[in-house]
């Protein structure tokens, strides 16, 4: 009887540290999705912050420039095709670039979410 005894208190002791291994990787897991995701909350509203703001000083730029350029033209109409022809071509540049973009992006994410 002492050999069963003994094989009862193991694997008893075996069940116990597995399931203490089981609830501190749930809590582990817990706290590192808790983690990536107050990382992403908060990159996110900075992102979107900064973005608004830099929008705003962008338009009233374009809108200094095309009254700028209106005057020295003497046209305000042109000056308005001139600054959109040079936004649409920023555009196409960008559009032609954006898998480098992208691929930067998810350099700079990856490097911050999994560590």
């Amino acid at each position: 009887m002492g050999v069963i005894d003994s094989l009862k208190q193991t694997s008893s002791k075996a069940m116990d540290t597995g399931e203490t291994y089981l609830k501190k990787t749930q809590e582990y897991y817990t706290l590192k999705a808790f983690q990536q995701l107050a990382f992403s909350a908060s990159l996110l509203s900075k992102l979107l912050l900064v973005c608004s703001l830099v929008f705003l000083g962008f338009i009233f730029l374009v809108v200094g420039g095309v009254i700028a350029l209106g005057e020295h033209l003497n046209s305000l109409p042109l000056a308005c095709l001139v600054i959109g022809f040079v936004l649409i071509v920023i555009a196409v540049i960008v559009f032609f670039f954006r898998k480098h973009i992208d691929t930067a992006v998810i350099r700079k994410l990856s490097k911050e979410f999994f560590n």
